[in-house]
């Protein structure tokens, strides 16, 4: 009788242990999943500012250190990306990227505000529709994010909860950083409007 008592705890015991192990796992991987998410609308991100500075730039030929902050600030969040969120990188590429891509949010910024002085440019359809995709890039990289924060705090989570916690050795699981916003100016999506609407006369 003991013996079978016995059997069965250990049963119950290893059942459990590979029940946790499995789901930090899981956890592991929906964090590094959502990270990637992140990762495809920053390179669209990046793959578009090219051909905004592009276009732009020949009629800009006095704004050249507007753009070029823009091109190097670019470099940089290029250089600070990729990996991260508990999947591969160190915790720290995370804060490296953030910090990389809020320089860039400021260095568009800016640009935009310059490129508004620009009358020809606020008549281009071709500048006007590489805003439009700016910007909705920007909004899936702010949708991305809060879902890579919401997955990464449930990780985080799982591996402080009790029982939880004494097989989050065992599953080599590490807290994953949230990507937090430190620049207030980096909340606010950019934007330029290249409406051509007439201004009012002067009175």
């Amino acid at each position: 009788m003991g013996l079978v008592l016995f059997l069965i705890i250990a049963v119950v015991v290893a059942g459990w242990l590979i029940a946790t192990y499995n789901s930090l796992i899981a956890a592991r991987n929906d964090t590094a999943n959502a990270w990637k998410q992140i990762d495809v609308q920053l390179k669209r991100r990046h793959d578009l500012i090219p051909n905004l500075v592009n276009t732009v730039k020949g009629s800009m030929e006095f704004e050249k250190d507007t753009l070029q902050a823009v091109i190097d600030a670019r470099s940089r969040a290029m250089a600070g990306g990729g990996g991260g969120g508990g999947g591969g990188a160190g915790p720290s590429s995370v804060h490296q990227t953030a910090a990389a891509e809020s320089a860039l949010t400021g260095a568009l910024g800016k640009l935009f505000v310059v490129m508004e002085q620009y009358p020809d440019l606020k008549s281009s359809q071709n500048v006007r529709d590489l805003q439009e995709e700016l910007s909705s890039t920007e909004n899936k990289i702010s949708f991305a994010r809060q879902f890579y924060n919401d997955v990464a705090t449930k990780y985080n989570t799982k591996q402080q909860q009790f029982p939880t916690n004494l097989v989050a050795g065992l599953a080599r699981a590490t807290p994953a950083e949230l990507w937090e916003i430190e620049d207030a100016a980096e909340r606010a999506v950019p934007q330029v409007d290249l409406s051509t609407r007439a201004k009012p006369p002067a009175s």
